[in-house]
């Protein structure tokens, strides 16, 4: 079977599928949805002026707005059911916990081997002083309430609409699959802190492959879930300080490793396979 990349075809009311009309979303459409939310918000912020005083839950009111704007433009589509059958189908579900465990270890790569370096100079030079230091999440109970909800719910939802659902699907038209790729995952990294944009490229070149391989955005969306609401539980676990440290840096060295080929792999092997189908 080949994959059909079809149109530059504007948004089409007249369409009721689901998958279908979100591909025919357009890029400028999108950026006046954008430009609509951050006023609404604004107004928003006006109105109840504690929202200026704080960060998260700014974010959770302009990116609600956001989803108001997918609502929108998704009004009286078909297939969301099918959707959610098809994402729980053996084979997806595989597929989903794969790439998940693949991209969650891989995100400890950077602590392994930055702690390991510190662990094996300490060792020769008993004089060193670290300049490695893990950061630690200390927020008061409400505040990190705020941030899970927008990291584990509004997150997955609003990133993968916008990067995969519309700046994937417009660019593969103009440019192909792999530059398309390329330029959303990028898109999507530079969003994350400096530390994790390499670890969010990746994850989002993962999303493309997913999403692309089943025109169901509940996968990428779910593999997204899944990840955000580990990585905010693990925040509350002092996981970083005991994987750096001995005798556990071994082990979650050659794990880490071990997943980031097994990443690159899936990447090269599935990116070359859809290159094939696309006709």
């Amino acid at each position: 079977m080949k994959i059909q990349i079809k149109g530059r075809e504007g948004m089409d009311k007249q369409v009721k599928d689901f998958n279908i009309r979100l591909r025919t979303i357009k890029l400028r459409e999108l950026a006046v949805g954008i430009v609509i939310s951050v006023i609404l918000s604004g107004i928003i912020m006006g109105i109840f002026p504690i929202i200026y005083d704080n960060d998260d839950l700014y974010f959770i009111v302009l990116l609600s707005c956001l989803l108001l704007f997918f609502i929108w433009e998704l009004r009286g589509t078909t297939g969301i059911t099918r959707n959610f059958e098809n994402l729980f189908a053996e084979k997806t579900r595989n597929e989903i916990l794969y790439v998940f465990a693949i991209n969650l270890l891989f995100a400890f790569l950077f602590t392994c081997l930055v702690s390991g370096l510190d662990l094996l100079i300490g060792f020769y030079d008993p004089g060193w002083v670290t300049g490695f230091d893990i950061d630690s999440v200390d927020l008061a109970p409400g505040a990190f309430f705020l941030s899970a909800i927008s990291s584990i719910i509004f997150a997955p939802l609003l990133e993968e609409l916008v990067f995969r659902g519309v700046v994937f699907n417009r660019l593969k038209i103009r440019m192909g699959i792999i530059p398309a790729m390329l330029i959303s995952s990028f898109l999507f990294g530079i969003g994350h802190d400096f530390g994790g944009i390499t670890s969010a490229f990746l994850f989002g070149m993962c999303m493309c492959i997913l999403y692309l391989k089943t025109d169901n955005i509940l996968v990428p969306m779910s593999v997204h879930f899944t990840n955000n609401l580990v990585a905010t539980v693990l925040e509350l676990t002092p996981l970083d300080s005991i994987i750096s440290q001995m005798p556990w840096i071994i082990p979650a060295t050659i794990i880490t490793l071990t997943a980031t080929v097994l990443l690159i792999k899936y990447i090269v092997q599935e990116t070359g396979a859809l290159k094939k189908r696309v006709g």
